[in-house]
């Protein structure tokens, strides 16, 4: 067994010599945050008509049912609210 006098200095460690550590940073607080947001989507829809101008109209009017929800084309956020 090596006796204290002849271990190296680098094995003699002090709470003064020690590395300070960074204080960690407290996290920030996740909040909730309300928008009003405005989707396109493209929507595939049918509806029973004699005539393609029929159909136009009958489609127009809110006439019809949706087959597929089709994809998103556009997405814009129009007001963020904290």
């Amino acid at each position: 067994m090596r006796s204290a006098a002849k271990r190296k200095p680098e094995a003699f460690h002090s709470i003064e010599q020690a590395p300070m550590r960074p204080a960690a940073k407290p996290k920030p607080q996740r909040r909730v945050f309300h928008a009003i947001v405005q989707v396109t989507r493209t929507e595939e829809w049918f509806v029973e008509a004699e005539t393609e101008n029929e159909a136009r109209a009958l489609l127009e009017s809110g006439g019809g049912q949706r087959a597929q929800i089709g994809e998103c084309t556009h997405f814009e956020i129009g007001k963020l609210i904290d």
